[in-house]
C-alpha cells in the first residue's frame, strides 16, 4: 500500500472517530441527568407514589372504601420506589437528553433541515405529557371504576354493599406494585399514540406520505387502531372505545397536518418557479422536493 492510500485512510477514519468521541460525550452527559433524576426522584418516591394512586382512590373513595394497597412480598416496597424513580428520572431528564441528541444531530443537518427537525422534537414531549395527562385524569378513573365494579358480589349476581351479609364478599385488596404497573402501562399507551400527528405530519414533511394516501388507508388504520386498543389496554371496552376515538381522531388531525405540509412544499415550488401555468397536471399529494417531470406531448400534436 503506498503513501497516498495510507494518508487517504486515515483522513477518512478521522471524521468517523471525531464522530464516535462526540457521540460518547453526549451519550455520557445523557446518562448521567437521567442518574441524576432518578436519584432526586428516588428520594421522593413516597409523594410521587401517593401522587399516581389518586385515580384509584377516587374511585374508592366514591364506592365508600379506604384507599389502601398492599405489598405482597418484601422487597416490592423498593422495586416500587425504583419503578417510580425511573419514570420520575427520565420525565425530569428528558429536557437534557433532548438538548443532547439535537447537540448531536444538529451538525450534520442544512439549515433548512434543521427549520424543519426542530419543531417536531418540540413538540413531541408535549404531545407525549398530553397522552399522559389525558390517559391518568380521564382513562385511568373509568377503567379502574370498571374494574371495581366486580367486587363484592352475593349470590343473587347482584353487588353488597360492606354492611350488607353475603354468601360471598370479594374486596378489592391491591398489590401496590400490580397497581403502580397497570398506570404505567395506560401512561406510556397514550403518551406514545398522541406521537401519531408529530410522526406522520415529519414523515409527510419528508415525502414519504401524503394526505390522499393516509386518506385512503382509513379503513385499515380503522383496523390497526382496533387492534391496538386491544393490545396495550386492559380488557374492558370502555377504555378500548376510549382509546380508538382518541387515535382516531389523531388520525384525522395527521391528515390535515400533512394536507397543510403539501400545500406549502407546492407554494414553495411554485415561488421558485419550478411549477408554471400547467401546474394543474401534477398530482401534488404525491410530489417530493424533486421537480415534477416534463409534460407528456398531446398525442393529437403529433397528427
Amino acid at each position: 500500500m503506498s503513501a497516498a492510500d495510507r494518508d487517504e485512510i486515515d483522513d477518512s477514519a478521522a471524521p468517523l472517530i471525531e464522530h464516535l468521541a462526540e457521540l460518547r460525550t453526549r451519550l455520557i452527559r445523557a446518562v448521567l441527568a437521567f442518574l441524576a433524576g432518578m436519584v432526586v426522584c428516588f428520594t421522593v418516591a413516597t409523594p410521587i407514589f401517593n401522587f399516581l394512586t389518586a385515580p384509584l382512590c377516587q374511585v374508592l373513595s366514591e364506592r365508600g372504601q379506604d384507599c389502601d394497597l398492599i405489598f405482597i412480598s418484601p422487597q416490592e416496597g423498593f422495586f416500587v420506589a425504583i419503578k417510580v424513580s425511573l419514570l420520575g428520572g427520565l420525565f425530569l431528564s428528558f429536557p437534557i437528553i433532548a438538548h443532547q441528541l439535537w447537540r448531536f444531530v444538529a451538525p450534520g443537518l442544512y439549515k433548512s433541515e434543521k427549520g424543519a427537525f426542530l419543531p417536531f422534537l418540540i413538540a413531541s414531549p408535549f404531545m407525549f405529557v398530553a397522552g399522559a395527562a389525558f390517559a391518568f385524569y380521564v382513562v385511568t378513573p373509568l377503567a379502574y371504576d370498571f374494574f371495581l365494579g366486580f367486587q363484592q358480589f352475593g349470590a343473587e349476581g347482584e353487588a353488597v354493599t360492606p354492611e350488607e351479609s353475603a354468601p360471598l364478599s370479594v374486596v378489592f385488596q391491591g398489590s401496590a406494585q400490580e397497581y403502580l404497573n397497570l398506570t404505567i402501562k395506560f401512561i406510556v399507551a397514550f403518551g406514545l399514540c398522541f406521537q401519531l400527528p408529530v410522526l406522520l405530519t415529519l414523515m409527510g414533511k419528508a415525502g414519504l406520505v401524503s394526505a390522499r394516501g393516509l386518506g385512503d388507508m382509513r379503513k385499515f388504520a380503522v383496523v390497526g387502531i382496533l387492534v391496538l386498543a386491544a393490545l396495550v389496554t386492559p380488557p374492558d371496552v370502555i377504555t378500548q372505545v376510549i382509546l380508538f376515538v382518541v387515535v382516531y381522531g389523531l388520525y384525522e388531525v395527521s391528515i390535515f397536518l400533512v394536507r397543510r405540509v403539501e400545500k406549502k412544499r407546492v407554494e414553495e415550488l411554485r415561488a421558485e418557479g419550478i411549477l408554471g401555468e400547467d401546474e394543474d397536471l401534477y398530482d401534488f399529494d404525491d410530489l417530493g422536493d424533486d421537480e415534477p417531470e416534463d409534460e407528456p406531448e398531446d398525442e393529437t400534436k403529433r397528427l
